[in-house]
């Protein structure tokens, strides 16, 4: 079985959240990415996920659903090819194996350490740890490239696409050359999401990895 690659999952929802809050930049009023984002304040979609290696070797193919509310609270269910969750209540992040029977908690910030987690915060504006631009569009989505200022192992590059004004995509590209790229369908944005979805119920016999609150 591959291990799914969670960190990476992880930052590629920062980057979506950290420009949900970051609405005190002073941008143009065309900008759509701030636009879209600084105007979220709810996202759920059906989402497929892959993973290339950098030899372009598909390591993972995977299905499932995501929810996000800001700040900070968000559940993917990966439905395939094994069921796996990954949730945040806003303090503390759990992973889910149910195979395993396992699952491990950390604080959101120690989970959420290395540059790329600044994403999530929206303690500092974009233009202090990103630099962004449109690059054009592709099959009738518009893209746009984010890149790290300071050199980060687990983010090298971002490119998010946006159909019809509706994000439809995000990639990521790691410090190692392995590909992640999510695509949504069917997206809410700004429906009211079930509260309970964010706090992960887990079977008695779960073995929990990490300090549970």
């Amino acid at each position: 079985m591959i291990s799914l690659p969670t960190k990476t999952l992880v930052h590629l929802f920062c980057s979506a959240l950290w420009l949900a809050a970051c609405v005190n930049q002073r941008v143009f009023a065309d900008d759509l990415v701030t636009e879209y984002f600084a105007g979220l304040d709810t996202f759920q979609a059906q989402f497929i996920q892959t993973v290339i290696d950098s030899d372009g070797e598909q390591l993972q193919r995977s299905e499932g659903t995501v929810w996000i509310r800001k700040p900070g609270r968000f559940r993917w269910d990966y439905q395939t090819p094994y069921r796996q969750l990954i949730v945040a209540d806003g303090k503390q992040l759990w992973t889910y194996d149910e195979d395993l029977e396992q699952a491990t908690v950390k604080p959101v910030d120690e989970a959420l350490s290395s540059t790329p987690a600044m994403l999530l915060s929206g303690f500092r504006p974009l233009s202090d740890v990103m630099t962004w631009r449109q690059t054009g569009t592709e099959n009738g989505e518009r893209w746009f490239s984010l890149d790290p200022k300071q050199p980060d192992s687990a983010v090298e590059k971002v490119r998010i696409g946006f159909e019809n004004d509706q994000l439809s995509v995000i990639e990521v590209t790691d410090g190692f050359g392995n590909h992640t790229r999510i695509q949504f369908s069917q997206v809410k944005r700004n429906q009211a999401i079930d509260q309970g979805l964010f706090k992960l119920e887990l079977p008695p016999d779960t073995d929990i990895i990490g300090e549970s609150p």
